[in-house]
Formats: C-alpha cells, structure tokens, sequence
C-alpha cells in the first residue's frame, strides 16, 4: 500500500489496469508472486480441485481435435497460468489412458507462469520432484522436467517463449485476472475510472474519474458502444491475437473456460479473499482481483483469422462432453461411500446453474477449415452460427 500511495502522489492516479498489474504480479509483493491462492486454504477453488471429471473431459476434448486435424506427430499442450498444476495432471492421466492411440505422437507440455510459487508447486504435482530452475540463461524456458509418466515438461514466462508450431492451447481461469480498463459514459463523454487517494483519509484508496478523455478511453471505447460502464482487457486482445496468429499459421485449437459474458456485462471488477468478497481497494496484494471476460472483445480481436466458438455454457459444455456418462462410470466403479458422495457433490457444483454450470463459459478458437461451412463470411463466432463442423463440446449447440 505505501508502495502504491508514493506513486500516486508521485506521479498522479493509476488507471485500474495499473492498479491491477501492481497489486497481482509486482515482483516483490504481488499477490500471485508468493501465495498459494488455490483450494480449501486459499482465497479461491477452480473446477479442476473440485473434481477429476472436469480435467479429464478437458482431456478428451484435445484428443477429439487433435484427430479431427489429421493426428499430427507432434502435440504441444500450451496451458496459460496453471494454477497447482491440477488440470494438466487430469489431462495427462487421460493422454496415458489413451496411450494406444497417442502412443506414435511426440507430446510435450509447455506451461506458461509468472508464480515462482506456482511453478514450484505445478512441479511436485506434475513431476513429483523439486525441480531446479534452468541455469542456461540462453534458453527460452526457465525450468523443465518429465512427468510422471515420461512427457517432457517446459516452463515459461509468456506465450511468445513458447516454441512455435502445431498446439493446443489451453486458457483455465486466465483471463479474468488480466489488467483492465474501466470506463465510465458521463455528460461530457467517455471518462476512464481512476485510482486516486482519499484526500480525507490518507491511507484509503477510492475510484475517481479522470478529468479528461484518457488515450485508453480514446482508443478502447467503440463508437457504437450501448453501455454506460465498460471494462476492456488489452493485454487480452493481444494475447488472444497472437494465439489467433498461430493456429492461423500452425493449426491446433484453443480452449478458454472462464467467468464471462458475451458483451453485456458492465462493472465486474471484484475481489475474493478467503473465499469472500473482497473490496478491491484494500490492502492490495493481498487478495485475488478478477473481472470477467468480455468474449465480444475476444472474438473482435480475432480480426477473422480463426474461427470462434462460443461462449457457451459450462453445464452445456460438460454435458455435451458426456460428464453424465462419466460419472456414471465412476459411481460404478467406487465402493467407497465417502468418494461416490465426493463426487456428486463436484458433479453437482460443476453443473448446477446457480453455482459454476452457467456462471462459467466455455470458447475456442480454430483453424477456418475445421468447419464444414465454406463460406467464412458466416460468422462462427456466436453459438447460433449455421455451421454443421461437429466440433466436441460445441457439437449439439452448432446444429441449433
């Protein structure tokens, strides 16, 4: 906080997306540098800690599109902010059930994490070992290792360390922690929301609104825009286009399961601290600080490189994906009163429509040629597009 309250004295007050990026990654004291957020004893729970189903259809999934685009020899799994590593772990359970079938494919982990915290713990999950970090500074991962079942596994700092060339990209819980902008529609125009001090209370933070039309508020906000308040994610758009770019180079496919809306939503900025509410303005660093996905402004930056699909809805998602059938399975191979109630009640917390079934959405981007429709003037972006691809997960929605 004093760090935050010199600069603003200093040098004026921070846009949120400052604000953001101070409070989440700053080196020294930002929240996702040091903490272990994740689980019971943390701020927050994904839906891979809930249940093992939610990974492993996930799973399923990739192989779907890894043979709908010809079994490449190569599988590279590109997964941004892994959290505790549990996801890939489900997923790689699945690419190891599947062994027959992947046996003759070169499949290898890329993790994209900024966490040295993270990392340390993706590690043991995924590996079982304390893994030293790289010490050849010329290398474009930071750490490496072999998982349990003998896949090679890399660590980087971004997406653009990542090797180029045929991947899957996988987006869970990712994007509604990046930087965002707020906006405000007042009488003399666009004005960005600011973060200033309290004039009365010197250690209190408090919202303003920026006296003049801000570059950001220039250039993010678009002319037709029907809101009042709107929040704007850039360094989204620039991570979903460089995404864009590659599948559009080097096919593959991206998954990205978040909080979200398609366009309509307006002030979403929140913060969670064990597991609560949190108000975003205190003791910064110390809280998650989140906003939801605007997948309007996803499939906007794509610029018609790739096909977009979604958002749809993680209940319909998991459904379509066969989560009945799957926990069927389970229930019928488990004796154990404690594990078959376990997972019933994941099952019931994954899909529920007041918990995560439609808070939660599900989007992906694909190769144009993925889908059977010939004419890409047809826009694939809403769920309601007259496309005929089945594409798994998206399948029963694109034959509406």
């Amino acid at each position: 906080m004093q760090r935050l309250a010199l600069r603003i004295r200093t040098a004026g007050p921070l846009s949120v997306a400052e604000y953001m990026r101070e409070a989440l990654t700053h080196p020294a004291q930002g929240y996702y540098m040091h903490h272990d957020m994740l689980g019971e004893k943390g701020d927050f729970v994904t839906s891979p800690e809930i249940s093992q189903i939610f990974g492993e259809l996930i799973g399923i999934w990739y192989v779907s599109e890894w043979m709908a685009t010809g079994k490449p020899k190569t599988f590279q799994l590109v997964e941004l902010g892994p959290g505790r590593g549990t996801l890939t772990d489900d997923i790689l359970r699945v690419f190891h059930q599947l062994g027959s079938l992947l046996n003759k494919c070169n499949i290898s982990i890329h993790l994209v994490e900024v966490s040295p915290k993270l990392s340390e713990i993706q590690a043991l999950t995924l590996t079982g070992e304390n893994i030293q970090p790289e010490s050849d500074d010329t290398s474009s991962f930071y750490m490496k290792g072999t998982s349990k079942t003998g896949i090679p596994i890399f660590w980087y700092r971004t997406l653009q360390d990542v090797p180029e060339g045929n991947s899957f990209y996988l987006a869970h819980e990712f994007f509604d922690a990046l930087p965002i902008h707020k906006f405000q529609r007042t009488e003399k125009g666009w004005r960005e929301v600011l973060i200033d001090i309290d004039p009365e209370v010197p250690d209190k933070l408090r919202f303003v609104l920026a006296p003049a039309v801000t570059p950001a508020a220039k250039y993010f906000i678009q002319d037709e825009e029907p809101r009042d308040h709107v929040e704007v994610c850039p360094d989204a758009g620039v991570l979903i286009q460089k995404l864009a770019c590659r599948i559009e180079k080097d096919g593959g496919a991206a998954l990205i399961a978040d909080y979200g809306h398609d366009g309509t939503k307006t002030d979403t900025f929140r913060g969670f601290r064990n597991h609560k509410l949190h108000d975003v303005l205190i003791a910064p660093g110390t809280a998650d600080l989140t906003a939801d996905v605007d997948f309007s402004y996803l499939r906007r930056m794509t610029q018609g490189r790739v096909a977009a699909l979604g958002p749809i809805a993680q209940q319909e998602f998991l459904k379509n994906m066969g989560i009945d059938v799957r926990l069927q399975v389970l229930l019928q191979n488990s004796h154990d009163v404690t594990v078959r109630e376990q997972l019933i009640r994941g099952y019931q917390m994954l899909t529920d429509p007041k918990k995560m079934g439609e808070r939660f959405y599900f989007f992906a981007l694909l190769p144009h040629h993925r889908l059977k429709s010939s004419d890409k003037q047809v826009n694939p972006g809403h769920a309601k597009s007259p496309v005929s691809a089945p594409i798994a997960g998206f399948g029963e929605l694109l034959w509406q």
